[in-house]
């Protein structure tokens, strides 16, 4: 929710690649349950039903899936800074994040931040969203990783939790937090 005194950070675009992905894991199973269910040589003709909740499932899924994916924001509002990643938000005081270690990191050199375990999010190849822990005992993270060559790294001062953030421009950000 974007209020008076808002101000967005704009969100690298999750690459092609992760869309298409994720298309063809929904796709496929869909294309196979319709063959089936348009087929004359059912063993089971009882099966109809359960292949047609299947279907439905299935497309639940896909559109929950497809919301995830759109679904990105990042702004600081008042004294919090508020993420949306896919179906998951988070709001952190940002007297909570420290700031003298806040810096922007490609994940490829800096893989102790790597998010490793999805303990509640969305992961595929070239995103990940929601909660995280990370490799390299350094506690947990909320992600919004589109782009792992520029993550902006937010720790927090309990030294437990982490914000890990794809920008377009990440400094903006935190040259905007720092100016708090």
């Amino acid at each position: 929710m974007k209020t008076h005194g808002s101000r967005e950070f704009a969100v690298t675009p999750v690459s092609a690649h992760a869309v298409w992905l994720m298309a063809m894991l929904l796709v496929l199973p869909a294309v196979v349950v319709v063959a089936l269910f348009a087929s004359q040589d059912l063993p089971d003709p009882g099966a109809r039903p359960g292949l047609g909740l299947a279907l439905l499932v299935i497309v639940a899924v896909s559109l929950v899936s497809a919301v995830g994916l759109r679904r990105r924001r990042v702004a600081l509002d008042g004294d919090h800074l508020r993420v949306v990643a896919g179906l998951f938000s988070q709001a952190v005081a940002i007297g909570a994040i420290e700031l003298e270690r806040a810096r922007i990191v490609d994940l490829a050199e800096h893989s102790e931040l790597r998010p490793a375990i999805k303990t509640l999010g969305m992961s595929l190849p070239g995103y990940q969203a929601g909660h995280f822990r990370l490799r390299a005992k350094l506690g947990k993270a909320f992600c919004l990783v589109t782009d792992t060559r520029r993550v902006l790294w937010l720790p927090m001062r309990d030294g437990k939790q982490q914000l890990l953030l794809s920008l377009e421009r990440p400094q903006a950000l935190l040259d905007a937090l720092r100016g708090r």
